[in-house]
């Protein structure tokens, strides 16, 4: 169980950073998704790994 709640929120991340149609709207969203789940270090993995998703 300990496994999945780590996983969630990183798969959660993933699928918010997808989302946009362009490299700045993606690192937003991943931001915005990173910081509900993690705080502000969340929102800056979120926008890292907004702007690494094609």
């Amino acid at each position: 169980m300990i496994r999945l709640t780590a996983v969630l929120p990183l798969a959660g991340l993933l699928l918010l950073a997808a989302c946009g149609s362009n490299d700045t709207e993606r690192a937003a969203t991943g931001a915005l998704g990173g910081a509900v789940v993690a705080g502000p270090p969340g929102a800056l993995v979120g926008g890292a790994a907004g702007t690494l998703v094609d």
